[in-house]
């Protein structure tokens, strides 16, 4: 087990949402499989365990890397914050979206509290630009959601595109969440929905930090030419994850298995128990 084996540009891209649909995997079975993770060759790729707030309370868990999620926004953090308390994991950070109706102003103001990096769910809405530039001026960092159990969730190559554009040109960093089941962008053949690519993300990342104009980010989201996208990513600097942070994935095996398949991580990363998690 080497730290070699996952390139730099991919470590700690994979946050493990197990727990989260449509994995939905037991908190009983998603907190020792998280371990396994951490222990395999592939340990470098696996970022924090992803938590829902209300698995907090009696959460028997060990000196591990959590974010949590507080779907309701922030009038959940001091319940997080005292349960955290006596816990031994490490809260690694928060992601907490801004409620419907709520403004921006109001929503910042609410998280002075918060202790540790809270990443923003950006609204899908006129609140979209107020949101990066607050998170810009706090050191806040962006949540993009990029599909869910509908259609409508996903949002289209070119409102992304603007969504990445922005947070790059306002210098905030962010993850990406939900829909990114495949490597390259495709249309899932059993719900028919247009599915973002995790390396069409990155890739779009990396073109927006170079300076091009929307239609060139929009067009590296739209490629479906696995090769063409995996050769592209081949030669993108580490240094763009410092903007595209990470991803949550509710089977880490998967995207290290397209990864190893597009050989852009090396087989023996596959190999240990964790494959078995």
């Amino acid at each position: 087990m080497t730290a070699s084996l996952i390139p730099p540009l991919f470590r700690g891209l994979l946050d493990d949402a197990a727990v989260f649909p449509p994995g939905s995997l037991p908190l009983a079975d998603a907190v020792p499989a998280h371990s396994r993770h951490l222990a395999a060759a592939y340990r470098e790729l696996v970022g924090p365990l992803v938590l829902p707030a209300s698995a907090l309370p009696g959460l028997e868990i060990g000196a591990v890397d959590v974010s949590v999620t507080l779907p309701d926004g922030p009038a959940g953090l001091p319940g997080v914050l005292e349960a955290m308390a006596s816990s031994p994991a490490r809260l690694a950070g928060l992601e907490i979206p801004v409620p419907a109706g709520m403004g921006v102003p109001e929503f910042f103001t609410a998280l002075e509290a918060a202790p540790a990096p809270v990443f923003v769910e950006v609204p899908r809405d006129e609140r979209r630009a107020g949101t990066l530039a607050a998170c810009a001026e706090t050191g806040h960092r962006a949540k993009f959601r990029t599909g869910g159990v509908r259609a409508e969730l996903y949002p289209d190559e070119t409102e992304l595109a603007a969504a990445i554009l922005a947070a790059v040109r306002a210098e905030v960093s962010f993850k990406a969440t939900a829909g990114l089941h495949h490597a390259v962008r495709n249309t899932d053949p059993v719900t028919g929905f247009e599915q973002h690519g995790y390396l069409n993300l990155l890739l779009a990342t990396a073109v927006a930090a170079g300076g091009a104009a929307e239609p060139e980010v929009v067009a590296a989201l739209a490629e479906r030419d696995r090769a063409e996208v995996a050769r592209r990513v081949s030669t993108v600097e580490e240094e763009v994850r410092g903007r595209f942070l990470s991803f949550g994935t509710c089977d880490i095996l998967e995207p290290l298995t397209e990864l190893v398949e597009l050989d852009l991580v090396a087989a023996g990363a596959l190999g240990g128990d964790g494959a078995k998690a």
